[in-house]
């Protein structure tokens, strides 16, 4: 009995080590250097111009490839999330709320993107929580490196004019979504529905 459990052991560290490896090899100088640059700018109060406008990124619905910049004008909560991220499954809800109310007021749009995730799983996860909001793909993750995007979830709270006010590298919640979407200029009223 001892003998099979080794080999067992063996595997599960093995894994363990390919999953610290993988973590350590996605997050690069340059992911660092834009994180704490965006971070540091927008915690002074500082609007900074969204990064990333133009790269174009495919849906995860299909059809033509996307880019920020086409939602210039709408307020919009780009969230960085992976299916097999768990606060990603709890915030989900949240943001499908959000998304609901700034869509009904023609004000604003829940973004995601998908971060080191297969395609199938992350449409899985949409149908599994209901999920109306698009979402991109990031296949060889130059958005989420863009944003310095490495621990999911992440996200950015943008103005119509293509400034991030607000970021959360954490799971969101209420009062972050209120307070992020104030500032990126939504009424508060579009926010009490």
């Amino acid at each position: 009995m001892r003998r099979s459990a080794v080999p067992a052991l063996l595997g599960i560290l093995a894994v363990a080590l390919v999953a610290v490896l993988a973590f350590a090899l996605t997050r690069s100088p340059d992911d660092q250097k834009n994180k704490q640059r965006l971070d540091a700018q927008v915690e002074s109060g500082i609007p900074v111009r969204a990064p990333g406008a133009d790269l174009a990124l495919q849906p995860l619905a299909g059809g033509a490839k996307k880019t920020l910049g086409q939602f210039r004008g709408k307020v919009v909560v780009l969230n960085f999330w992976g299916s097999w991220c768990t606060p990603c499954k709890d915030e989900a809800p949240l943001l499908e709320r959000y998304h609901k109310k700034l869509e009904a007021a023609g004000v604003g749009t829940v973004l995601g993107v998908t971060h080191v995730d297969a395609p199938d799983d992350s449409r899985a996860f949409e149908k599994r929580h209901g999920l109306t909001y698009p979402s991109l793909q990031d296949p060889d993750q130059k958005m989420s490196q863009t944003y310095g995007a490495s621990l999911m979830p992440e996200t950015f709270v943008i103005d119509t004019q293509g400034r991030i006010h607000a970021i959360a590298r954490t799971e969101v919640d209420q009062k972050f979504m209120d307070a992020a979407l104030e500032r990126a200029g939504v009424p508060a009223k579009v926010l009490s529905r």
